[in-house]
């Protein structure tokens, strides 16, 4: 009876976005980096393999494939902080990084006991909003955080925000029928994280965690895998393969319309295997970074089906992360009474582990 309660509910919410647009199949090998595969492509050549095999190689290179050459230099004025995003893509509105800074209030310390204090001092979370988030989203989250004596960095992913392109009402470029830019745009989401994380530690912050959104959380799990100044992770909507949600989820349905006349599922599960969680996995082996993996039961976007993937890659390489299952569904978590009880799991989490 719930499921059906919330389903309905779920389709209900994603219809009001009603500004979806089918957008043409490209393979946009001519958007990757500069790889051994990509280096070498000409129109006679197989684009398809050309994508896996640029896949394959960016996973067995991630360290090089997520990592930037240098540290942008940084501009920061009541509250935002800029800077030009080590990922230059053909649009210049997108090659700027924007970040909304919200600092534990100094004038509240004296208010608080000497060890609260001590606690509070040298924490900063990244904020990763959800794909299409608008600019005033997750600023309350970052608020929330606020109050529990942690200081929060709202980062705008690409083509979002003041980042998006004229003439879109979305950020079609953030996940789309073109292969290569949606690579792109996920690879320049985690490097845009990281370097974010650096003006954070360059503040004086050493105890930095990261809390990601749907989409945000997947780029969220990429930059805890490569970026080894997080020290803890709260993802909420957690999936294994980015293309399987693509195909399957219903926020990615008009996505999956442009693809389907080109390629199988498994074909969109290969084109995406650098940005997909399960590819990675195996790299936490060890690791003692505290994580929360958080799932909805009656999710229609990033499935239970394709949760549960992460959850037995987790299991199969012995990894240790703690989980929380939410009853409600992927746009319903972020309404009353669900996002309150996912608020308290987040402080909850921050405020043990940070």
């Amino acid at each position: 009876m719930l499921k059906q309660v919330i389903h309905r509910w779920e389709r209900k919410l994603s219809q009001r976005d009603n500004n979806r647009v089918v957008r043409p199949f490209e393979w946009g090998v001519e958007e990757l980096e500069s790889s051994p595969f990509t280096q070498s492509a000409n129109p006679s050549r197989d684009q398809k393999q050309t994508i896996f095999s640029f896949n394959e190689w960016a996973v067995s290179e991630s360290e090089k494939y997520f990592t930037a050459p240098v540290v942008p230099d940084f501009r920061y004025e009541n509250g935002l902080l800029t800077f030009r995003s080590t990922v230059t893509t053909p649009f210049p509105e997108n090659n700027t990084v924007y970040a909304r800074y919200f600092p534990v209030p100094a004038d509240s310390e004296p208010r608080r006991a000497a060890d609260e204090v001590a606690r509070a001092e040298g924490r900063a979370v990244i904020v990763l909003p959800h794909w299409n988030a608008k600019s005033r989203e997750h600023v309350a989250l970052c608020q929330f955080l606020n109050r529990t004596g942690i200081s929060a960095l709202r980062l705008s992913l690409p083509y979002h925000d003041q980042r998006m392109l004229p003439g879109f009402e979305r950020a079609d470029y953030m996940v789309s029928a073109n292969l290569g830019r949606t690579l792109q745009a996920n690879r320049q989401a985690v490097l845009d994280t990281r370097s974010a994380i650096q003006w954070l530690k360059a503040r004086g912050y050493e105890r930095i965690g990261i809390v990601g959104t749907s989409l945000g959380s997947c780029i969220a799990f990429l930059t805890l895998i490569h970026e080894p100044l997080l020290k803890v992770g709260v993802y909420y909507h957690v999936s294994s393969y980015f293309g399987d949600v693509v195909w399957e989820g219903l926020t990615t349905a008009h996505v999956r319309k442009g693809l389907e006349p080109h390629l199988t599922r498994e074909d969109v599960r290969r084109a995406f295997l650098s940005i997909s969680p399960n590819s990675y996995v195996k790299r936490l082996v060890g690791d003692k970074r505290p994580c929360l993996l958080i799932s909805a039961r009656y999710d229609l976007s990033f499935t239970p089906e394709l949760s549960r993937l992460l959850f037995e890659e987790c299991d199969r390489h012995g990894v240790k992360v703690e989980r929380a299952l939410m009853h409600c569904g992927h746009y319903s978590l972020g309404r009353a009474p669900y996002k309150y009880y996912a608020g308290f799991l987040l402080a909850n989490y921050f405020r043990k582990h940070l």
